[in-house]
């Protein structure tokens, strides 16, 4: 919990919660490690889950729920059409955001699936205060571009300032009087901006965004899949908010945007997402795409389960003992490694750890995808399934070359309720092992590269033999030690 101190005075982070429910776990040796590396191209995601020790990849629907959300899920009313499961879900968005309109999808790039198709024209550019890979991917396939308008703090691995996500207001002004209203397709916020280190946003930066679209007739639409971190850095790092309740905090956010949408894998800890808009106008315009790519307007390719999961787990985003498990568990991993000499994104975010790459793996050029590399690397060294958020996240330019990514990371993601703090103090020992022999980390190039979200299925090999020698290094130092 944040603000619980021990009288001994170690910072550590206190769970609010007991385990009831456990799932075995299993550590291969090294050297079947490698061979699993191998199998999957060098790719964390095309790695079998029984082969992982500690899934770090992502918090996409991998969050644990809570009790009540388990309960809730025995009342699904399985109705095709009007089902009570549905008006339930409503209720608590509405209750939540204060949003007349409720269009449910399957996940959240149905969600952004939904709005390029309706508000992306061929030429016209999407303002970003930074891409998410999928919403990128859906602007760039319907024939718009996107501009990144992130502060200069934004793309500093190492700072303090606390609130690194927000949008240059300078360089959103330019960037209005250059495009003009018309070739501006809408303006996207995201919360707890996922590629940089879940880094939040302010809430000064909100109302300042939101000004500015409305006096330009700009649509302005929040991605909120990451809004419980965000929630809470508002909380704790803006002294405005130090005594607000995390209710009207979201309800002021809501207000001031025109389109609300979000991934439910994320956003409470379910499954499934949604499109939320007070806008009579809007609300209209998109309501067709649902029946045509999600299902009926009352279920939208969710299961009713995981809708009625849904439901509870937003009230229990509004619980600041339940949003602050990932923050503080984040920080803990972040400091512990600072103090070890490695190279994290600073101030710790949300989401997960991230390891700058770029300076762990320094002679590892970018265009060998060193995050890449680094998160091959700590699955070989530690079983741990990481995730790249670097130029392997990228799309190519139109020409073929390489978009270099601003920052080279490894996401370590933390999600909610899912380890215990004696894995944390794993996973930080096996970097520092992997740190002190980073020289051993080569390169990779592609060997099967898909031309959309390559990252997803893109298959890779290591430049040189550097897994063997890893392997080497291992056996030396830890002997037969798994």
């Amino acid at each position: 919990m944040y603000g619980v101190k021990f009288f001994s005075g170690d910072d550590i982070p206190l769970e609010m919660h007991k385990v009831r429910m456990v799932q075995r776990l299993y550590l291969q040796p090294i050297e079947a490690r490698v061979h699993n590396m191998q199998a999957a191209g060098y790719n964390t995601f095309l790695l079998k889950n029984r082969d992982v020790f500690l899934d770090m990849l992502s918090d996409s629907g991998v969050n644990a729920m809570s009790e009540n959300q388990y309960a809730a899920m025995l009342q699904a009313d399985d109705s095709y059409a009007g089902s009570e499961t549905f008006y339930r879900l409503e209720k608590a968005l509405q209750e939540v955001f204060q949003s007349k309109y409720f269009l449910p999808a399957h996940q959240g790039r149905a969600c952004e699936h939904i709005l390029a198709q309706t508000f992306v024209t061929p030429g016209s550019v999407a303002l970003m205060n930074y891409h998410f890979t999928t919403a990128k991917a859906l602007i760039t396939v319907s024939g718009g571009v996107v501009e990144e308008l992130i502060n200069d703090d934004g793309l500093k691995v190492k700072g303090n300032a606390p609130f690194k996500g927000d949008i240059d207001i300078g360089k959103l002004n330019e960037a209005v009087r250059r495009l003009g209203r018309e070739k501006i397709s809408f303006l996207r916020l995201e919360a707890g901006t996922n590629l940089v280190g879940g880094q939040p946003i302010s809430m000064k930066n909100i109302r300042e965004v939101s000004q500015i679209c409305r006096k330009e007739g700009i649509i302005s639409v929040f991605d909120a899949s990451l809004l419980a971190d965000n929630l809470f850095f508002i909380k704790t790092r803006d002294p405005e908010f130090a005594n607000t309740d995390l209710k009207d905090i979201t309800r002021e956010i809501a207000s001031l945007m025109d389109i609300i949408y979000f991934s439910a894998r994320k956003l409470g800890a379910a499954r499934g997402g949604g499109i939320l808009t007070s806008d009579t106008n809007l609300y209209l315009k998109m309501r067709d795409l649902v029946p045509l790519y999600e299902g009926f307007l009352t279920y939208g390719g969710m299961s009713v389960r995981e809708m009625e999961a849904l439901a509870v787990g937003l009230y229990e985003t509004l619980d600041m003992d339940i949003i602050s498990q990932t923050p503080i568990f984040v920080e803990s991993l972040c400091n512990d490694l600072i103090a070890k000499g490695i190279p994290v994104v600073t101030p710790p975010g949300g989401l997960g750890c991230h390891i700058d790459a770029m300076e762990f793996c320094a002679h590892v050029p970018q265009t060998e995808y060193p995050a890449g590399a680094l998160t091959a690397a700590f699955y070989i060294a530690a079983g741990v399934r990481g995730m790249e958020r670097g130029t392997l996240s990228e799309q190519r330019n139109p020409d073929g070359s390489e978009h270099l990514a601003a920052v080279e990371l490894l996401r370590l993601a933390l999600p909610k309720r899912v380890f215990t703090l004696s894995q944390i103090k794993y996973v930080s020992d096996r970097m520092e092992w992997l740190y002190r022999n980073r020289a051993l980390i080569g390169g990779l190039e592609f060997e099967e590269e898909p031309k959309v979200l390559r990252f997803f299925c893109g298959r890779l090999r290591p430049r040189g033999n550097w897994p063997d020698a890893l392997i080497k290094q291992f056996r030396k130092d830890f002997g037969d030690s798994l």
